[in-house]
This record gives structure tokens, sequence and C-alpha cells, in this order.
């Protein structure tokens, strides 16, 4: 028989059990309410900061719109064309970056191939021209084809990423800045595209506006090659103040300050998933790639297109299929597994 005693003693167990699991779901479903208050505070303020420098225009920020025929993914990876856009002072807007980032869902990994927007390709439908120019004359899916009809990669989704959206993230993560060692003394002005850079040689931290900057000049010996290099280190660091736990617990904000920046193919759950996902690998597994390679270019000057890098085409074509179909050594899925 259960005596009195041991009857009670089950009872307060069972009596701590419940506060205990209440107190567990409490705790849950605030910190589930606190993100979903985060997420939305920080799409608010983005929506309210677009809609002011608009001023009260009601039309697509990006104007973009029609078809994006995308292929679908085939197995368990997926590739996104990621463009950095910026807007001139007449409201216009150009692409300033040209990624492709590949997620392979089955094995978590990363990679990101920067493709030089003064590259010289076969444009479907208006001849040769830089590739940036595609963007010009159709969109992120004219981009699309061409890009398969010069390297064969297919494309399952396109993110368009306002820059204004890029400095703003920074800020939001890393208020007090992202260290990073400027290299040299950087000074450039664009009054039509609103660009101002001015940063002194030196480990420093940098704000979302001087972060953005140091990515995208382009004003010395390097141009564009520079740029595109520190582009990836400007990733690699952002990626590594978002390792933090302080920023990991920001990236419900993170994500609801970005999104209204964003015209994109993809649904917000996969919006989530792959920016989660990404942020959270450790950055020494982001394998980057850059088109042209070392050694298969050479400048040339055109009459319509100015001066351009005329590539050899086959040996990029096949460095980049080799580089995004390259299958984890057997050591890394076991370090996974």
């Amino acid at each position: 028989m259960v005596s009195k005693r041991q009857e009670k003693r089950r009872r307060e167990k069972k009596r701590k059990r419940k506060t205990i699991i209440s107190i567990m779901l409490i705790l849950f479903l605030s910190m589930i309410m606190f993100f979903v208050f985060q997420y939305w505070e920080a799409k608010s303020e983005s929506n309210a900061d677009i809609e002011g420098r608009n001023d009260g225009n009601e039309e697509d920020r990006t104007g973009h719109g029609g078809d994006f025929d995308a292929e679908e993914p085939l197995d368990e990876t997926i590739n996104v064309l990621i463009l950095g856009e910026d807007s001139d002072a007449q409201g216009g807007s150009r692409t300033d970056t040209i990624m492709i980032g590949q997620y392979d869902t089955e094995h978590d990994r990363a990679k990101l191939v920067s493709i030089m927007r003064d590259t010289y390709v076969e444009i479907p439908g208006h001849g040769h021209n830089k590739i940036n120019a595609a963007y010009a004359f159709g969109g992120p899916e004219l981009l699309r084809k061409t890009i398969k009809e010069n390297f064969n990669i297919d494309i399952n989704d396109y993110a368009i990423v306002d820059f204004r959206g890029f400095e703003r993230i920074v800020d939001e993560i890393a208020p007090d800045g992202i260290e990073i060692d400027v290299e040299k003394r950087m000074y450039y002005t664009d009054e039509a595209a609103g660009l101002s850079i001015n940063l002194e040689e030196g480990v420093q931290k940098l704000d979302g506006e001087e972060l953005l900057g140091y990515a995208r000049f382009r004003n010395d010996r390097e141009s564009d090659f520079g740029r595109v290099r520190r582009q990836q280190q400007v990733m690699s660091a952002l990626k590594e103040e978002m390792l933090s736990f302080a920023s990991l617990l920001k990236i419900p904000k993170a994500i609801g300050t970005i999104e209204p920046y964003i015209e994109t193919t993809m649904s917000r759950p996969d919006i989530v998933k792959f920016a989660t996902d990404f942020l959270l690998n450790k950055p020494d597994e982001v394998e980057t790639m850059r088109i042209p390679l070392d050694g298969t270019y050479s400048s040339k000057s055109y009459e319509h297109a100015g001066l351009a890098l005329s590539i050899n085409l086959s040996k990029n074509r096949e460095a980049f299929q080799e580089f995004f179909t390259s299958q984890p050594k057997e050591d890394d899925e076991t370090k996974q597994n």
C-alpha cells in the first residue's frame, strides 16, 4: 500500500512538474511574442523609411515586375541570383553587385560566386555587352537568361537588395559598427549616385553607410577587382557579427528590417530559412569564387560598351560549373554526421 507520506510526495512532485512546464511554456510563448514584435516593429520602421524617401509615390519600388521563368531545383540545392541595387538622384536604379548564392540543404553548404559587372558576354536578343547591361535591358529575367546562356547555370530565385537596406541591417545588428582593416586611404564622391566615401587607413569600426562605401569603393588600381574582393570580405565580417549570441537574438528584427528593401521571388518562409541557415554557417564554410578567373580575361574597349573584360568563356564556364557541382569530401561529410 502507498502511505499518505508517499502520496503527498507524489502530489508535490506532480505539482512542481506542472509548475515548471507552465513556466517553460510561458517563457517559450513570451520569446515567440518578443521575436514577432521585433520583426514587425523593424519592418514597420523600414516601410516608413521607404515611404519617406519615395515622397508618397505608390509605385513599385523597383518597377521590375514581369515573369521570372526560373528553373525548379532538381535536388536539395538552390541557386539564388543576388543583386545589390542603388537608386540615383533621378530616381533610376542600377545593379552594382551581381552574385549567385548556392545553398545545399542536404549538406548545409553555402557557396557564393561574384560576377564582375564589366564582364563582356552575349545578352540574348541584344548582342554582346557588359553583363550589367542585361539587367538594364530586361531586369532580373534577362540577367537570368544571360547567365544560363553563357555559363549554363540554372537560377531558381532572385533577390534584389536596396543598398539602404544593407546600411540599416548593419546598424541594427552592430550599433557600435563592424571592425574592418581598411587597407588604404579611400576618398570618392559621386553626387549623381548619392555616393560619398571618406575612410582613413587602418583597423576601425564602420557603421552601415561607411561599410557600404568600403565595399563599393573602386577608385584605385584594383578597380572592380578590389571592389569584389572587399564585398566578399564585408559579407564574411557581417556573418561573424551575426554569429554572436546578442546578434542571434536580433535575427528576427534584422530580417524585419531588411525585408521591405528586398524584391524577391522567394516566399517569406524561404527567406527566413535561407537567411538563417546562411548566417549560422561558420564563415569558413562559405566557399567563394570570382568570375572571371585570374588569367582568363583582358581589358578591351568597345565603341558601344566602353572598357570591358573580354573573357575566355569556355574556361570560366567550366570552372563555374565545377565549383557549383562539386560534392563535399568524405571527411567533410563525416564531420557533419
